[in-house]
């Protein structure tokens, strides 16, 4: 297993920056209701200030549009509508500044149970043309999973919008694909919307909860596993892998399992240091310019084979 530090990343705009590190913003869960094509203050201002800090690139766990609408179900001008108000709101401002967004589905934006199929194909038509300018070592089947290689890391996105185990299918291509890569990067970042493990209350069975995938990352040596939908922020260890989930930029904003507050809307920083050490901080908002403080977040949180450690010691 690759040395993992992790550290609460407090950011100094004029700080050097070697040309082996790597800097990454995360954001996530920025819809709204159902079919909605309009987005909070608190997305721009996120995505403004996220410009302003310049990461090497932009990673998005889910939950983009307001799909997965059942009754009556979405039409395709309503979606191509959402995903056209997200690109114009997100996609388009972080082009502009020249910042690779790498995307990842969301229940809500391709959600791969039954009678969504529809939105899977809208999914795959916002981004037929929007393939992020970076390394890929498989793009074939973006943007629903692919995996990059960007200053000696190994970004790999996986399409988990739906509880349980992953399809064989997708099993056999992440196996193949970590031990082909895995060994030849510094670090491993794997992403995806479902966390494996129970994060806020209210979304306890909205998990992957397959110790098949755990065993997998852990012996890929997977040093970092990004993931949304639960709407509340922690970093947390288990098993030797960091795992970061993000609060909502969007609505609905959760409550950590045994936590009486709110997780704040905010965004994730990540970097990754020339030696493969991690540091991760939260800015939340209104200003997203100071970083969340360590000590708000629980000691520990979940159960069993998935229970997560705090992962925030300062650095030296």
């Amino acid at each position: 297993m690759r040395r993992l530090t992790v550290a609460l990343l407090v950011l100094v705009l004029a700080k050097p920056v070697t040309a082996e590190s790597l800097r990454i913003a995360v954001i996530s869960d920025l819809n709204g209701s159902y079919g909605s094509t309009d987005y909070g203050p608190e997305v721009s201002a996120a995505i403004d200030r996220i410009i302003t800090l310049r990461p090497d690139l932009v990673i998005s766990t889910g939950d983009m549009v307001a799909g997965q609408r059942l009754e009556p179900t979405l039409t395709p001008a309503e979606l191509a509508g959402m995903w056209a108000s997200f690109h114009a709101t997100v996609s388009d401002p972080l082009a502009r500044a020249g910042l690779p967004l790498l995307a990842t589905p969301g229940n809500h934006d391709a959600s791969a149970y039954p009678g969504f199929e529809a939105e899977r194909t809208a999914f795959a038509e916002a981004w037929v043309d929007r393939v992020p300018d970076l390394s890929a070592l498989d793009s074939d089947n973006w943007p629903f999973r692919g995996a990059w290689s960007v200053n000696g890391v190994l970004l790999v996105g996986i399409d988990a919008t739906r509880s349980g185990p992953l399809p064989d299918e997708d099993m056999v291509w992440l196996r193949n694909l970590l031990a082909l890569q895995a060994a030849q990067h510094r670090a491993v970042i794997l992403f995806g919307h479902l966390p494996l493990m129970p994060i806020s209350q209210g979304r306890e069975g909205d998990v992957l909860a397959d110790p098949a995938l755990f065993d997998l990352a852990q012996g890929a040596d997977v040093d970092l596993w990004l993931s949304g939908h639960h709407h509340a922020f922690y970093s947390g260890q288990a098993g030797g892998i960091l795992f970061v989930a993000q609060a909502a930029l969007g609505s609905g904003p959760r409550k950590l399992i045994g936590e009486t507050a709110v997780s704040a809307q905010s965004f994730t920083w990540i970097e990754v240091s020339d030696d493969g050490a991690i540091a991760v901080a939260a800015y939340p908002s209104p200003g997203f310019e100071t970083a969340l403080d360590a000590d708000t977040m629980p000691p520990t949180l979940g159960s069993g084979n998935f229970r997560l450690t705090r992962a925030f010691d300062l650095p030296d």
